[in-house]
């Protein structure tokens, strides 16, 4: 499957229809993400059960800021609607590879558990 272009109209249905979403945060004019772009769609050849999704921050600045994007290229991973994985940086195929297989992996019942944890409880402490 081909890459999904995200926008701020098609984001929430996007990742809230797909167990498993990756998102490149990209722009035309940054280097690095012009060189991670084959590595990526090669990912996405390899994984078809995946869905590889591409922002244009320049053309979707709402969604990046939403995300705070700062530094691109950033990759994304959500799974069942909770990032699991986000950080800058263009990966070299090996790492990328290695990045999908260890988030396919996950527990998702642990990771949301552990969410649970780390949230304030509400009430006064006792």
């Amino acid at each position: 499957m081909a890459t999904v272009e995200l926008t701020k109209e098609n984001f929430d249905e996007t990742v809230s229809e797909n167990a498993f979403v990756l998102i490149d945060f990209w722009a035309g004019w940054c280097r690095p993400c012009l060189q991670f772009a084959p590595v990526y769609e090669k990912a996405a050849e390899a994984n078809p059960d995946l869905l590889f999704a591409k922002v244009d921050t320049e053309a979707q600045q709402e969604l990046a800021a939403a995300f705070q994007i700062t530094s691109i290229p950033t990759l994304m991973i959500v799974r069942d609607q909770v990032a699991v994985f986000a950080q800058p940086g263009a990966l070299p195929e090996a790492a990328l590879s290695d990045l999908i297989g260890q988030a396919r992996a996950l527990d998702m019942d642990e990771v949301r558990a552990q969410i649970a944890a780390s949230q304030p409880k509400d009430g006064p402490a006792e």
